[in-house]
């Protein structure tokens, strides 16, 4: 009996281990992790399902809601995509990205949509949002009841752009559901999920979906990111007429969520003859939920262990030599995994060499503010937009006395992740920092401050007196000039 005992409790021993290891595989994966998803648009068929029904923060990819929801309403004849619509001061006051427009600035719906699905414009969203449902709060209603109609059991909407609220909260099972939906009930407009950049004035910026113009035959459908959330991504590809939808939730780059989306993607299309291998996962509305808080990512996407601060538009491209690079490595051993692309040569190319590529060249949509106009009328109105980005250009360096206060009028709970899809603009941007004034704080250097405060007054009195120029006439003289902060404050409201 005592030389049984050793045995015993190594076997229980054992059994402990086992049960531990078991659990540990069933539980949800921890806050790090991601959740993935792919699945047929036209049957909802589920081809593969990470932590699906894990609740998450969604993000921008709120914005589908949005566009959703708006674009029912057109069809349903309850406005139409010339309908005019104000920016109010509510939707201006929102958080980057952002067009940046004034308010009592007037735009259809047709031009607020695409400007909200391509540049993700939160303030676009709002006057969406309080053109349709008259309010924020009238809008997420829609949008909830919505939710609801079309099963989607794990959402709840506060807003309509997916800024950081408790109560905003998807999941990827949901997302796939809301992604076959708009393709189902809105096939006349899914061409605003793929387009692959918008021209404002003289600025270009091109769609926060690296898959677009990458990988072939992608045509759709929304970015997000928040701290909490991390990189998130509803992506759909066709090819030989069938379309897939993949789901990437919490992916820690930009270029790490779309690698992942493009792997997905093309492990579905490569399974066609081999999906009688597979036990049947059922359908995408058939997936149990699991009854859990969001995981908060914000320490691991914003903490300070970060070499720079997160953004929607992540530059950390994986290298072509099928290394990684800065937290592209998130995507693992996956990202070496080779794939057929149609069209490709060599045949043969690694999801993180296609992200690395640039995009297919691609006539950029023209966007622009006012009435819906044609034909002549259209190119001045895109003319006025250019010539209202130029107008505060010469004073550059006035106007980036004014940034500070603006900065500081950003509400504290979106700090960080205000910083997130603003960083896109810069870096998609045709035109550099001087055709951005359009939205006031591209301006930016203190420089001249510090002058005007260590001044002395025979100094001050020298630049009383020539105010008017140097409004115009920007780089001569740097010290006087600081002393004109006052008339520059103005010119960065817009």
């Amino acid at each position: 009996m005592h030389a049984l005992r050793p045995l015993l409790r190594k076997s229980l021993f054992n059994l402990f281990a086992a049960t531990l290891a078991c659990a540990a595989s069933l539980a949800p994966r921890a806050a790090s992790a991601e959740a993935l998803l792919l699945i047929e648009a036209d049957t909802g068929k589920v081809l593969q399902a990470e932590n699906a029904t894990i609740p998450w923060y969604p993000a921008s990819v709120t914005k589908i809601m949005t566009a959703y929801v708006t674009l029912k309403a057109v069809k349903d004849g309850k406005l139409t995509l010339d309908t005019l619509i104000t920016v109010s001061p509510t939707a201006a006051s929102q958080s980057p990205s952002k067009m940046g427009f004034r308010p009592g600035t007037q735009l259809t719906v047709d031009n607020a949509l695409k400007m909200m699905m391509v540049k993700s414009a939160n303030d676009m969203a709002v006057v969406l949002a309080e053109g349709v449902g008259g309010s924020i709060d009238g809008f997420s209603a829609m949008m909830n009841d919505t939710a609801q109609r079309l099963g989607m059991t794990q959402t709840s909407y506060v807003n309509p752009n997916g800024l950081p609220a408790d109560g905003q909260i998807t999941s990827a099972r949901d997302l796939g559901i809301l992604a076959r939906s708009f393709l189902r009930d809105l096939p006349e407009y899914e061409y605003f999920v793929h387009i692959p950049a918008i021209r404002f004035g003289k600025r270009v910026t091109g769609n926060f979906n690296k898959l677009i113009g990458r990988y072939p035959g992608a045509d759709g459908f929304k970015t997000g990111f928040i701290c909490a959330s991390g990189y998130n991504l509803v992506a759909s590809a066709t090819r030989n007429g069938r379309r897939l939808i993949a789901v990437v939730l919490g992916a820690n780059s930009g270029t790490a969520r779309a690698v992942k989306a493009a792997q997905l993607l093309e492990r579905g299309f490569s399974q066609d003859n081999l999906t009688w291998l597979r036990p049947s996962l059922g359908t995408v509305e058939k997936l149990v939920p699991v009854d859990a808080s969001p995981p908060n990512l914000r320490e691991d996407m914003c903490g300070g262990h970060r070499k720079r601060p997160a953004s929607d538009d992540d530059d950390a491209l994986i290298a072509t030599n099928g290394g990684t690079s800065g937290s592209a490595s998130a995507t693992g051993g996956e990202a070496q995994v080779t794939f057929f692309t149609a069209g490709l040569q060599p045949p043969l190319m690694k999801a993180s060499e296609l992200m690395a590529t640039a995009a297919a060249a691609a006539e950029p949509v023209l966007v622009y503010t006012g009435p819906t106009r044609t034909g002549t009328a259209l190119i001045a109105a895109v003319a006025a937009d250019a010539d209202q980005q130029a107008t505060p250009k010469p004073r550059g360096k006035k106007s980036r006395v004014a940034k500070k206060p603006d900065a500081a009028d950003k509400p504290k709970d979106a700090k960080t992740d205000a910083k997130t899809e603003a960083k896109t603009e810069a870096k998609t941007a045709a035109a550099k920092p001087v055709a951005k004034p359009a939205d006031g704080k591209s301006a930016a250097k203190p420089a001249g401050t510090k002058h005007a405060v260590a001044k002395s007054d025979s100094a001050k009195s020298d630049a009383a007196a020539k105010p008017a120029a140097s409004g115009d006439q920007a780089p001569k003289p740097a010290k006087p000039k600081a002393a004109t902060k006052p008339a520059a404050k103005p010119a960065n409201n817009s």
